[in-house]
């Protein structure tokens, strides 16, 4: 099982995406309020119903724990802290997403280990933040992907009007009425 935990200023497009996402591969995940009441309002004032509270769960059938930034105190929890140490010395799998790593700096179970974290939040990390060198590979690995999406997008939005502008000026049921298949003249050689 894998678990989420929640406090009230969780950063609602950390958390909310990633329990979707595992939810719809089927991946178990847990929501856990660590807050002591089932319903967590996010940054954002999004309210979520989380499946349980902290001290309701029992974790010893945990294969992960991720953590959600935003404006929490994730580590002002006692349990949660306690957990993370105790899952960390196991050797199980902990993700932080944004300002979360902070958490996990000031346990001391970054140490020997590289991350990242939102901005303002390095002191938390020390030896362990790697951020900068992070931007730029990310950057320098992404940015040609990123200007392929952006042209083809832009053809494919040149042809999608021309031919929604033929459908409009019937100039597709005309061909139709010729008997030619307008998939294969108009959609096929604008895509291979």
């Amino acid at each position: 099982m894998n678990y989420i935990f929640l406090d009230n200023g969780f950063e609602e497009i950390e958390a909310i995406p990633t329990i979707d996402l595992l939810r719809r591969a089927s991946i178990p995940l847990t929501t856990v309020s660590i807050t002591g009441l089932s319903m967590v309002e996010g940054a954002h004032n999004v309210a979520v119903q989380a499946d349980a509270c902290i001290d309701d769960v029992d974790f010893s059938d945990a294969d992960m724990l991720i953590l959600p930034g935003g404006a929490t105190h994730l580590d002002a929890s006692a349990a949660l802290c306690d957990l993370l140490i105790q899952h960390n010395e196991q050797g199980k799998k902990i993700a932080a997403i944004c300002a979360a790593p902070s958490v996990l700096g000031k346990l001391g179970i970054l140490e020997g280990k590289q991350a990242t974290c939102y901005p303002g939040f390095e002191q938390f990390l020390g030896e362990s933040y790697v951020g900068g060198f992070m931007a730029i590979a990310l950057i320098r690995e992404l940015a040609p992907g990123f200007a392929a999406l952006a042209i083809s997008a832009r053809a494919g939005t040149a042809i999608s009007a021309e031919i929604a502008n033929m459908k409009v000026t019937e100039q597709v049921d005309a061909m139709k009425t010729l008997n030619v298949d307008p998939v294969k003249y108009l959609v096929l050689p604008r895509v291979l």
